[in-house]
């Protein structure tokens, strides 16, 4: 495995989180004219549960990787909390949706940044010692 895998894997988790929360939030608006286009697929559960589980998945893969290296374990609490947040989106009804959005991939995508700022710190704290 390369040396900055959980880093790549860290941005891939920060766009495919915000892809998603994107796309849940600007789906009401657009989704007569998907539908008018043949595309209304895209507005269908399974598709934005996909997305939010290969989100979950990244951010798995990441967290963990970049866990064993800077020894901070939490960061996999506040993913799955952001997950289990934003797959409720729809308790609150249409109104209170975005703003389970946004708290739930909010949480996601900070775990990622704080993952990122770690693994650097820890990299430039390693490369700071004497030899």
């Amino acid at each position: 495995m390369q040396a900055n895998t959980p880093q790549n894997l860290d941005k891939a988790g920060i766009w495919i989180t915000t892809l998603c929360a994107i796309h849940c939030l600007l789906l009401p608006l657009i989704l007569p004219l998907l539908a008018m286009a043949g595309l209304a697929f895209i507005g269908e559960d399974a598709l934005e549960n996909t997305i939010l589980g290969l989100s979950v998945f990244v951010g798995l893969w990441s967290l963990v990787s970049g866990a064993r290296k800077h020894g901070n374990w939490n960061l996999l609490t506040l993913l799955l909390l952001g997950a289990a947040i934003y797959s409720q989106r729809d308790v609150l009804g249409h109104w209170g949706e975005p703003v389970i959005i946004l708290f739930g991939a909010g949480l996601i995508i900070y775990a990622h940044v704080s993952n990122l700022r770690l693994i650097k710190k820890l990299a430039f704290t390693s490369s700071q010692q004497p030899l």
